[in-house]
Parts: structure tokens; sequence; C-alpha cells
């Protein structure tokens, strides 16, 4: 009888979903974009594993826009025509390209290797964003597309021969990390171990394995999971984008306040460098909240826990005390600034006094130079 691992996986029905986020702007209103868009569109909802209470949702809730397009070769494996656009209230876009997975198990890590930093989706996915940007340009606030993209990966296999076991899997750990990595070189016993260490499962028929570079989903009706980890790979882009924001901020702030004072400063000179910091700091915390309060998980404990292993993977707590750092170290400069225009203004009122007691006194004495 041959063992776990000698026995010939097939896939019989799964998808792959290539998720591309890209930020477009400090906000979008979406009620505006859902009156441009003319292609049918539907508020994104996260199906949940078990009862949940109503108030677990996105707030508010993405537009989902589904655009017709051309079906794109990766490798043995072929794109469907419709493309699923997710537009976020926050600046956000994600493009989803789905690739229909059948045959050979093994196809599925030279797919994860074809679609790592693919090219001709990175670049038909921005062609989509910029055309999207230029449909809906007034109802984003300060419309740009930012450089950086962040992309990921979900294989989400709904049946197989022979059928999904635990230990169907046994001793194929080592090819599944290479998945999650889109490693081609064999991997270590300490990096398999790692990448696989991830894993979680609501049922005895489902289970998600959760990496950085992708996860693969084993069971039916894993729409809801991968919404969370599409929504996390999100919040990720979001977290570097803030995070070099806040950077150059933290510049511009240290700049400003080592700049030589001028002797005789221009009325309101202080108050437009401390104003600039302000805003700065306003955007960056306002962009975290937005970002970090649209999705409610507190009703599912199963998807909260898929949450927290995506962010564990993300890295995302370490982004977020790196940006909660930042936005008080840019407090602790607009206060610097603020006090230091306060006393500038105190030294010149003082100036203005001596300079006006002293024209009073050399006013009394002008009738006796008369004299």
């Amino acid at each position: 009888m041959p063992t776990p691992l000698e026995t010939t996986v097939t896939v019989n029905k799964g998808t792959c979903y290539a998720i591309f986020a890209y930020d477009i702007g400090t906000s979008i209103a979406l009620d505006e974009v859902d009156r441009r868009i003319t292609a049918g569109t539907e508020r994104g909802r996260i199906r949940h594993k078990a009862r949940a209470p109503q108030y677990f949702n996105y707030h508010p809730a993405p537009l989902r826009l589904m655009q017709e397009g051309i079906s794109l070769t990766v490798g043995a494996y072929s794109s469907r025509p419709t493309v699923e656009v997710m537009v976020y209230d926050f600046g956000a876009v994600t493009i989803t390209y789905r690739l229909a997975l059948d045959g050979p198990f093994d196809g599925l890590l030279e797919l994860s290797n074809a679609l790592y930093e693919n090219e001709l989706l990175l670049k038909e996915s921005r062609t989509r964003v910029e055309q999207l940007v230029q449909a809906i340009h007034p109802a984003i606030e300060r419309p740009q597309i930012a450089p950086e993209v962040e992309d990921y990966l979900v294989f989400s296999i709904e049946s197989c021969t022979p059928p999904q076991t635990s230990l169907l899997w046994t001793g194929r750990e080592a090819d599944l990390a290479r998945i999650l990595r889109g490693e081609r070189t064999p991997l270590s016993e300490q990096e398999t171990r790692d990448a696989m260490s991830c894993r979680i499962s609501f049922g005895i028929q489902d289970t998600a394995l959760i990496d950085w570079h992708a996860a693969v989903l084993f069971g039916n009706d894993m729409d809801d999971v991968r919404a969370v980890l599409e929504f996390a790979n999100v919040e990720l882009l979001e977290m570097r984008m803030l995070d070099g924001q806040l950077d150059t901020a933290l510049d511009e702030g240290y700049e400003a306040l080592t700049r030589k004072l001028r002797l005789l400063p221009l009325p309101g000179s202080h108050d437009k460098d401390t104003t600039h910091i302000a805003r700065l700091q306003v955007d960056g915390a306002l962009l975290f909240e937005r970002v970090t309060n649209t999705l409610k998980l507190l009703g599912d404990q199963y998807l909260a826990r898929v949450y927290r292993l995506a962010s564990q993977r993300f890295h995302l707590e370490a982004w977020d005390a790196s940006i909660l750092r930042k936005l008080d170290t840019l407090d602790s400069i607009y206060g610097k600034m603020s006090d230091r225009a306060t006393t500038r203004r105190m030294e010149v009122l003082e100036w203005i006094i001596i300079v006006l007691i002293t024209i009073s006194i050399a006013v009394s004495f002008l009738p006796m130079a008369g004299h």
C-alpha cells in the first residue's frame, strides 16, 4: 500500500487568487464611485463560518466591481477573463485575478513560482488601476497612484483525489512550504516548520495554511477566510505607505525645527511650519484609524483567529507600533515648534513694548528740546 507521500494527489476543483493591492489617494467617496461606475456592483460582505452578530462586517463596506478583460497565461494555467476590483474608502484598491486549478498537485509549486512578482500581472493590474482612477477621479481625495504594490496569493482547493484528510498531507510539508514561500529550491527543516506553523481549521474538512507570500486553503466555502486575508494584505500596504509618509514628515519636521531663525521673521512664518506639521500628523492619524477600524471581527472568533495569524505573518503589530511611535514623535516635534513660535512671538512683543516705551520717553523730552 503506498504511503501518503507516494500517493498521487490530483486537484479536481480549485482556484488561485492573485491579489494586487494599490494605494490611489487619501480617501475615496464610495457612493460617488457607485454613481460613476455603470457596471454591476455590490457591496463586499463576509459570509460567516458560524452565526455572528450583525455588526460584524466592513465599516464602511468596500465597493466590489467586476470587470471584463482578457485571459492571461501564467505557466500552464490561464486566468479567467473576469477580474474583481475592490475599492476601499481609505484610498486602497485591490485587483484580483482568478486562475482555475485542476490537475496534479505538484503543478501548484510551479504556479507559485511563476506568480512570484509576475511582471505580466503587475503591469496589467497597474493599467487597470490607472483606468479606474481616470474614471472615478472626482471621487478621490488627493488622487495619486503610489509606486508601491502589495501582492498576495491564495490557493483555494475545494476537492481533490484522494479526498482531503490530514493524513493525505503528512510527508508533504516540504512541498506545501515551498508553495507558501514561492521557492524553487528545497527548504531547510527549520524553514519548512516556520512556513507551516500558521495553520488553522474550523471543521474537520477544512484547513488554512497562512504565510507571508501565499496561503493554501483546503475545503468548501472558504471565501470568508480569503476576504480576511485580502484585507490583511491591504492593511499591510497602507501601513507601509503610512510608515514611509511619517518618515518624510519627521524629516520635514526636524528640518523646520532646526532651521536658523531670522532676526526679524515675517509675520506668520512660524505658523506656516507648525500648521504643515500638524496637517501631516492629523493625516497620518486619520489614515491609521480608518484602516485599523474598517474590519470588525469581534463577532466571529474563528475569523478573528485567522486575522491574528495573518497579522503575525505580515508583522502588522510591528508596523502599528512603529507608526504609533512616529506619530508620538511628530506630536513632540509639533509641540516644540509651537512652543518656539510662542516664545518668538513673546520676544517680538517684548521688543515692541520696549521700543514704544523708548519712543514715549523720547517724545516727552521733545518740548523741552524746543525751549
